[in-house]
């Protein structure tokens, strides 16, 4: 390395930013393509769940999940059904209509993200998914 070079700033808090940089600049780019298909974000992330496991998988609180649900319900992307374990219990299902708008999203989700991640090369990926697995692993298990 040349004395005029500096190493990068690679504290917690600093590498901390990058990654949520990032991520905002990778959902800025993602939302327009989501909005064209009359989807919003969050509604991208419920469709295709069981509705027991969207709260913490979408960070959703259950209002929201709420008003989601009934948004998705009324563009018959998705119906109520009773659980097959405790009538109680209203389970959220892709109608067809539904099942047929997510495939075609996200297959152009896929295909868009493909397009992105071409700046990185297979190790570069692989390096990626490490390292956010690792902190996510140890982030979750400090939670």
């Amino acid at each position: 390395m040349k004395d005029s070079e500096t190493l990068p700033d690679l504290s917690g808090v600093h590498v901390w930013l990058i990654m949520m940089k990032a991520f905002r600049a990778v959902a800025g780019y993602v939302e327009p393509k989501l909005r064209e298909s009359g989807l919003g974000e969050s509604d991208f992330r419920i469709l295709p769940l069981p509705v027991n496991t969207i709260g913490p998988v979408v960070r959703l609180t259950p209002g929201s999940i709420s008003t989601a649900v009934d948004r998705l319900r009324e563009k018959g992307l998705v119906s109520r059904v009773d659980s097959a374990e405790d009538r109680r219990v209203k389970m959220v299902d892709l109608t067809a209509k539904g099942r047929k708008l997510i495939g075609r999203v996200f297959n152009a989700h896929a295909a868009q993200m493909e397009d992105l991640m071409k700046v990185l090369t297979p190790e570069d990926r692989a390096q990626l998914v490490n390292a956010l697995k690792k902190v996510g692993k140890e982030a979750a298990r400090r939670a």
